[in-house]
């Protein structure tokens, strides 16, 4: 019976197929795998690709997800140094450093892993936030706060433990969450006003003090103008009296001529512009017109009109 190519062609692609799932493996760029021969560690494979392996029951691989994973501890209360209790949440960055190590500690359970940190993260952040004051972690001077130190050491003492027991490293690690019991709230608040009005008291003194300088130096510059302008007005009034006991001389020479001169210039400025003024004849100046230049100038003799 004569066989058909294309049958033949399907079943060669089968077999292959068959042949690279029972002989190969492929990690992938997210993952690492370990393989172990009878039960035995054999090798890791932390870069992605296409191996070679034994069938099973020989060989068998584990892959595990070498992303960086996070892990956050409950919240609950701590104490410091100073013997105050805050309440901490702190979360947890790790991933597979280790897959060997990893695979001996739990097995390939992710579940098992976390619960293992949750153990170390609680001895950690015990062991260094009892290390430092409550002032460190609330304190209304930003400069007091200490958190990135805080937090780097429970890294520190993290990583001593995960990397070596567990194949874990510890990438990163901070505080999320804190709070106070409300038996503390209040005295906190407290302290933080306490603080607030000292600065409110030296914000009042300094700008206090700066009022009064301002205030003084700015009456030592009036007293100054105030001086300056009076021996302006005594130099312009003494040249002003002198100007005037000049002309006053010269009005004694003749003042009954003064007179008229003066009475003749205020009559011309009043006739410059066109105006209509109805006055009394005898009003000086407006009598010249009249040719009454003696009645309100006695002893003044006006030459006759030629």
């Amino acid at each position: 019976m004569k066989k058909n190519p294309l049958t033949l062609l399907v079943g060669s692609l089968l077999l292959l197929v068959f042949l690279a799932l029972l002989f190969c493996y492929q990690v992938r760029t997210t993952e690492v795998a370990v393989v172990t021969t009878f039960g035995r560690y054999s090798s890791s494979q932390t870069n992605a690709g296409i191996y070679l392996r034994a069938p099973l029951p020989i060989q068998k691989v584990y892959k595990f997800d070498k992303r960086l994973q996070t892990f956050e501890r409950k919240y609950e209360q701590q104490f410091t140094r100073d013997k105050k209790s805050p309440i901490l949440s702190v979360y947890v960055g790790w991933r597979i450093a280790d897959p060997k190590r990893f695979l001996e500690s739990f097995n390939g359970d992710l579940l098992k892993a976390e619960q293992t940190l949750e153990n170390v993260v609680r001895d950690a952040k015990n062991s260094v936030i009892g290390n430092h004051d409550f002032s460190e972690l609330i304190s209304p001077d930003p400069s007091k706060v200490r958190f990135d130190v805080i937090e780097g050491e429970m890294k520190a003492v993290m990583a001593a433990t995960t990397l070596s027991a567990y194949g874990v490293a510890i990438d990163l690690v901070g505080i999320k969450e804190l709070g106070l019991p409300e038996a503390l709230t209040a005295k906190v608040f407290e302290r933080m006003k306490s603080e607030r009005e000292k600065l409110v008291k030296k914000y009042q003194g300094e700008g206090n003090a700066e009022a009064d300088r301002i205030r003084s130096e700015a009456e030592l510059r009036r007293k100054e103008l105030i001086a300056q302008a009076e021996n302006e007005a005594q130099r312009i009034l003494g040249g002003a009296e002198q100007e005037a006991s000049k002309h006053y001389q010269t009005l004694q020479q003749d003042p009954e001529l003064a007179v008229f001169l003066l009475s003749l210039r205020s009559l011309e400025g009043s006739l410059k512009e066109r105006s209509t003024l109805i006055l009394d004849e005898r009003t000086p100046p407006f009598n010249l017109l009249k040719g009454d230049s003696t009645s309100n100038f006695p002893g003044l003799r006006v030459p006759a009109n030629r």
